[in-house]
């Protein structure tokens, strides 16, 4: 007779997550909020086209299992993704479903925001698209980042980004340079403490500004100078 197996502890654990995620208007949730804001109940609700009282018990479900957090300013609850390993899992999970390429726009306006997209926008507080790439490539070629065993900075990369006043919080588990499978691009790019300090700066210096009402950006004239300037990138083709 054999052996009853002893099951896995985390077995449970994974499943109660697999569930969470396996919803429809639960994960258009969390993939509006890769652009990394807080978002009300009401603006998921529109987004995802429920009742407020529909998105309400989904979003109950979400915080209680960890992978959103929130919080009430007066009348209005946001909420967010929990942390950067939430947004990881996010990801990474699209990234495996991208989008088919023979579907063709329903509309102008589809077709309009997926360009956009396409070109640049924001994966959770890191670039990706295009724009993403491309300054994940210029980095690489100036030998300021690494790819050959996983992406690290050189010691030529920590120093540009102090020269470029871009400051690099070390704080807890989260690495300094990770790379994040880009879902249009099918190619790495630049995420970890590096990524999401290039991808702040950039927006609070007025490098690149978010338009539209999804995670789209797009690079300024000033940005086209600094990225010139900083890493001798051409970013005019992305406009």
């Amino acid at each position: 007779m054999l052996d009853r197996m002893t099951k896995d502890p985390q077995a449970p654990r994974l499943a109660r997550l697999a569930a969470l995620i396996a919803d429809e208007t639960r994960a258009a949730c969390l993939l509006a909020l890769l652009d990394g804001r807080a978002w009300t109940a009401g603006e998921l609700a529109r987004h995802a086209g429920v009742a407020a009282s529909t998105m309400s018990e989904h979003l109950g479900h979400l915080v209680a299992g960890g992978l959103l957090a929130q919080e009430r300013q007066g009348r209005h609850r946001y909420v967010r993704l929990a942390d950067a390993r939430v947004a990881h899992l996010v990801e990474d999970l699209a990234a495996q479903v991208s989008p088919d390429p023979d579907r063709r726009p329903r509309n102008l306006r589809e077709s309009s925001a997926g360009s956009a997209m396409a070109r640049g926008r924001t994966c959770y507080d890191h670039f990706a698209g295009r724009l993403g790439i491309a300054l994940t490539d210029a980095l690489t070629s100036r030998r300021l980042l690494r790819q050959d065993t996983g992406f690290a900075l050189t010691e030529a990369g920590l120093a540009w980004f102090e020269d470029a006043g871009i400051a690099l919080h070390r704080t807890g588990r989260r690495p300094l340079a990770r790379a994040c499978l880009d879902w249009t691009e099918r190619r790495p790019h630049l995420a970890g403490v590096a990524g999401a300090a290039l991808c702040w700066h950039a927006l609070e210096e007025g490098w690149c500004v978010r338009i539209g009402s999804e995670r789209a950006v797009k690079v300024t004239a000033t940005g086209e100078r600094m990225w010139a300037d900083l890493l001798g990138l051409d970013t005019r083709t992305l406009r």
